[in-house]
Formats: structure tokens, C-alpha cells, sequence
């Protein structure tokens, strides 16, 4: 009965959710991404009042990674529903002219941020800390990045790590080794 269990409930975890829609802007929209003014201080204010954690997601018009993760990995349900319940996710475009402004006080566009903070490939999320102080910059607030198009157990890993705060320094294990951890349990089907 466990193994039958345990049989629907991956096969229910791995059937997408709804599929995210293209914005005017060409970027893929899901429901869990915020419409904000692009204040990180108040997104990031926002996101804590929800005992949420802030992500920022850059992306772009045309970007096949970023199809690639709106339509194989976001939209399943256990990684939809983790992001949903633990991020507040703001999207930005690697191209954009939206103003944003980044914790350190400084107004410039979405594009201008990009190169500020040194992102060069979509998708990149950067995860924020509960506290930023005021003269750093998102990029070096960020406490991890994730650079480029993953599977939904690296991503959801990932989310989790962060979520889970073992980037800390009194945390004994990286991302790396939790995360190979996490892909042996799942393989021994030990994961919760």
C-alpha cells in the first residue's frame, strides 16, 4: 500500500500546474510572481511582514532557458507551491527600462541593475537576505544566486537551502553536498 502511495503521489507532484502566460514585456508570468514598484527595501519589508523570503528573478524576451524553467520546471506542483508559500519572487528584465531601486538607495533601470550587479545570464535568482543594510548593493546582499536553468530537484532544492537558511556560516553543509544528499534520499525514497 506504501509503494502505491508512494507511486501517485510522484506521479501527482510531477504534473505541471497551470503554465505561465508571456507579459507584454515577452517575460513569462506565473501567480506567484509580484507586481511591484521595484523598491527593493519595500519588496524586501513586504516580503518579511509574510515571513516570506525575497527572490529576485532576472530574466529576458526570448530567453530558452527561461521558457525551459516557466514551462518544465516552475509549473510543477511541488515546486510551484513551495516557491508560492516561502518567496516573494520579484521578476526583472535583463533589458528593461522599469526603475528600480536597489537596497543601497541608488534609482537606475532594470538593465542598469543587471549590469551593476553583474548578471550576465537569464535565468539568474538572486535570494535575498531578511536584513540588508543600507549601502550594499542586491548583488552583494544576494546570500546565494542561482545562475542559469535547472532541473525542479536542483531548483527546489535550492529554494529549499535558502529557505532552510544553511547558507549560514554555522550551517556544515554547502549547497553542493545538501543537495547531493537530497538526491540520494530521493533516490532511496527517504524524502518527506
Amino acid at each position: 500500500m506504501r509503494r502505491i502511495w508512494m507511486a501517485v503521489t510522484a506521479v501527482f507532484f510531477a504534473l505541471p500546474s497551470a503554465a505561465a502566460e508571456l507579459g507584454d514585456d515577452g517575460l513569462h508570468k506565473t501567480d506567484w510572481m509580484r507586481d511591484t514598484f521595484k523598491d527593493l527595501r519595500e519588496d524586501l519589508g513586504e516580503a518579511n511582514a509574510e515571513g516570506k523570503r525575497l527572490a529576485l528573478f532576472m530574466e529576458q524576451r526570448g530567453c530558452i532557458y527561461c521558457t525551459k524553467m516557466h514551462k518544465e520546471v516552475y509549473p510543477r506542483e511541488d515546486v510551484s507551491s513551495y516557491i508560492r508559500e516561502n518567496f516573494f519572487v520579484v521578476q526583472l528584465n535583463l533589458h528593461g527600462d522599469t526603475e528600480v531601486t536597489d537596497f543601497d538607495g541608488e534609482v537606475l533601470t532594470e538593465k542598469a541593475a543587471a549590469r551593476k550587479w553583474g548578471l550576465l545570464f537569464t535565468p539568474s535568482i538572486l535570494f535575498m537576505p531578511e536584513e540588508v543594510d543600507e549601502d550594499q548593493s542586491a548583488q552583494s546582499a544576494a546570500v546565494a544566486v542561482m545562475p542559469g536553468a535547472f532541473g525542479a530537484g536542483t531548483t527546489l532544492d535550492m529554494f529549499t537551502w535558502v529557505n532552510e537558511k544553511l547558507y549560514s556560516l554555522d550551517s556544515e553543509e554547502d549547497f553542493q553536498r545538501y543537495h547531493a544528499r537530497r538526491i540520494q534520499e530521493r533516490q532511496n525514497g527517504s524524502t518527506d
